[in-house]
């Protein structure tokens, strides 16, 4: 299937390990030009190197997506040097923890306030683009019980909201806006790594809780984001797609 994705312009936020550098990496491999950001410049600079010897496009930059001010300003420049946005992916999260209220503050800023901030920052760059896509990452922590009452799992819900939301405010000029929630997904580096190290009855009991046998990796995610995101996904907006291997139980009509 041709997804459509050459020439696309994409922006990716939180680009450079795990979910979000599947994605980049994977849209580039469909031909669209890249803008990212991450918080670490070498691992930025890597990015973009590497992204660029496939022959598309890319521009990258350190960027702390709490400070609202210079992160639009950052979006801003990454629309001007791709030569607009047609697909806007904003991955950057605080994590889990349940240890203070700064914990609320954090997710507060980064979960949702870097998601709205770019939606509305880049919303006329996608509704001039005739195909404009936001695919927003949230989480099953969102739908289901899970770990306790933390920040992280409350704000991935208050993305659902948001983006079912949006998607009908901004329909009619032509932006689609879904989220996909990713299950439990393993990769060097990533929390679930941690876990197992740190807590092996917890990552036991989630491995129960999977009948495929395994958790996802990034690119496997990465594969359905690309598909949303994209024009051959034309007919989905509005949805909470789950990329779980059917770690969650609930039933969903």
């Amino acid at each position: 299937m041709d997804l459509g994705l050459r020439g696309k312009k994409a922006i990716v936020t939180g680009a450079t390990k795990g979910i979000g550098r599947a994605i980049v990496y994977l849209l580039a491999a469909e031909g669209a030009d890249i803008g990212l950001c991450a918080r670490t410049e070498d691992e930025v600079a890597q990015a973009v190197r590497e992204i660029s010897a496939r022959g598309v496009n890319v521009v990258g930059e350190t960027v702390n997506v709490r400070d609202g001010e210079a992160y639009k300003a950052w979006l801003e420049r990454a629309a001007a040097a791709l030569g607009g946005c047609d697909i806007f992916i904003p991955n950057v999260s605080a994590g889990g923890g349940m240890d203070s209220e700064k914990n609320w503050v954090k997710a507060f800023e980064v979960d949702v306030m870097h998601t709205v901030r770019g939606c509305e920052t880049l919303m006329p760059h996608l509704e001039r683009s005739g195909t404009g896509s936001i695919v927003i990452i949230s989480s099953t922590n969102a739908v289901e019980t899970f770990g306790g009452p933390m920040a992280y799992n409350a704000m991935k819900a208050a993305l659902l909201t948001y983006s079912k939301q949006l998607s009908q405010h901004v329909g009619k000029k032509g932006v689609r806006v879904n989220c996909v929630s990713p299950g439990p997904v393993y990769f060097d580096g990533g929390a679930w790594e941690l876990v197992k190290g740190t807590m092996p009855k917890l990552y036991d009991w989630a491995m129960k809780q999977i009948p495929g046998g395994k958790m996802g990796t990034p690119e496997e995610v990465a594969r359905v984001v690309a598909f949303i995101a994209s024009p051959a996904g034309s007919l989905v907006t509005g949805a909470n797609v789950i990329a779980d291997n059917g770690f969650t139980k609930r039933v969903q009509f």
